[in-house]
């Protein structure tokens, strides 16, 4: 992470302050269970599917299937829960997600046709909660002209990072241990006792914009918005091509079992910057910071491309670690600046749709590339990922 001028906080008292915000606490250690089952979910239905089929290319489709209904679908169903509020759109989404899954699971323990289970897959995708844009528009509802708003948004880094590492390891043990069916059970329990806990604490709920005109697309899709969905995009690119190259990088050396570890040394080190960074005033406009954080990126992904070893491959991916949690917080921060109260969960979410559209091209990118050649060419992917979205930002902040 860059060095930026910034006024030092004692962490712990930062994060005291912003969780003292009245029922704060509350809600984010109600979405704690909820994010770790959306974490699961994706996971669970490869195990799910692969353990009905026998193949993985099924399993792929159908969480292909629920990941693109996710990232299309996801804006969608977060412009209602702005229109009619959190509070009575979240049980019916809630609902809706966990009935999809069962009919996914009925259908796989039929041995349904491929076409049938992965348009159950499209339906559990389609609604899934997007709890983490729920909790956010909550963070900004009770900060919004208040300081700490950044340590807010490095507490949901948190959450989410930490949700993202135990969540598929946990899927993974169960359907190992127990079976498929139980892991997938497990996964949309969590998101239903999350979801159900956070949609009933209406204090903190942001209120509902059906009587509030002037709302719509012409608030939400500014140019600088705009902006941060590209840049959301180039980080996905990014984060897809990581993953393919550290597991064709781990494969390569005969290792596959250090893939999991050599991806997790950058979550890890993300998760310790993102604190450290929420637990700073930071001076600096928030777009330079954006900008710098993702130069920053870039040049950290430059090691990589010259990796010979797992040690020296484990040194060099602990360095992107640096901007990814800093990055994310940045991007709330903008957001909840930029776009009106009344769209904020929609901001979010198109957000994380344009993550999620970026993983997936940057996975099938990568596959490509480090077939046809080798995984240091998947590292310069990533690398010009990450450039992509710097300029993206440098544009924005010219453009301000």
């Amino acid at each position: 992470m860059p060095a930026l001028t910034g006024r030092i906080r004692t962490p712990a008292a930062t994060y005291a302050e912003v969780l003292r915000t009245p029922g704060a606490w509350k809600f984010y250690l109600a979405a704690a269970p909820a994010r770790i089952g959306i974490a699961m979910t994706s996971l669970g239905i490869v195990w799910l599917v692969h353990s009905s089929t026998g193949s993985y290319a099924a399993a792929g489709s159908v969480t292909g299937g629920f990941a693109v209904a996710e990232a299309l679908a996801g804006p969608q169903v977060a412009r209602l829960i702005d229109k009619y509020g959190q509070t009575r759109m979240l049980p019916i989404t809630l609902l809706a997600h966990g009935l999809a899954v069962a009919l996914l699971i009925g259908l796989t323990l039929q041995s349904a046709p491929l076409p049938v289970l992965v348009a159950a897959g499209v339906l559990a995708g389609g609604s899934l909660p997007q709890v983490g844009a729920q909790t956010s528009a909550r963070w900004s509802h009770a900060l919004r002209g208040r300081p700490g708003l950044s340590s807010a948004y490095a507490l949901e880094s948190l959450g989410t990072g930490v949700a993202f590492m135990v969540g598929p390891a946990l899927v993974g043990t169960v359907s190992s241990l127990a079976s498929p069916v139980a892991g997938s059970i497990l996964a949309t329990t969590l998101l239903l006792a999350g979801g159900l806990s956070l949609s009933v604490q209406r204090s903190t709920a942001p209120p509902p914009a059906a009587h509030e005109r002037g709302t719509g697309k012409a608030r939400l899709m500014r140019p600088t918005f705009l902006g941060l969905i590209g840049t959301n995009i180039g980080i996905g690119l990014f984060f897809g091509s990581m993953q393919v190259s550290v597991t064709a990088y781990a494969l390569s050396t005969g290792s596959p079992g250090l893939a999991g570890p050599l991806y997790s040394v950058t979550s890890l080190v993300s998760l310790f910057a993102g604190l450290a960074y929420g637990a700073r005033r930071w001076r600096t406009p928030p777009l330079t910071q954006l900008a710098i954080t993702l130069a920053g990126l870039a040049l950290t992904c430059v090691p990589l491309l010259m990796v010979e070893t797992p040690l020296q491959a484990g040194l060099a991916l602990a360095l992107p670690g640096l901007a990814i949690a800093p990055f994310q917080i940045l991007s709330a921060v903008l957001t909840q600046a930029e776009v009106h109260p009344a769209v904020l969960t929609q901001a979010f979410t198109w957000l994380n749709s344009g993550c999620a559209a970026g993983i997936a091209l940057g996975a099938a990118f990568a596959g490509h590339i480090v077939d046809a050649h080798d995984p240091h060419y998947g590292f310069l992917l990533a690398l010009l990922s990450a450039t992509a979205a710097a300029v993206v930002a440098v544009v924005i902040r010219v453009g301000r």
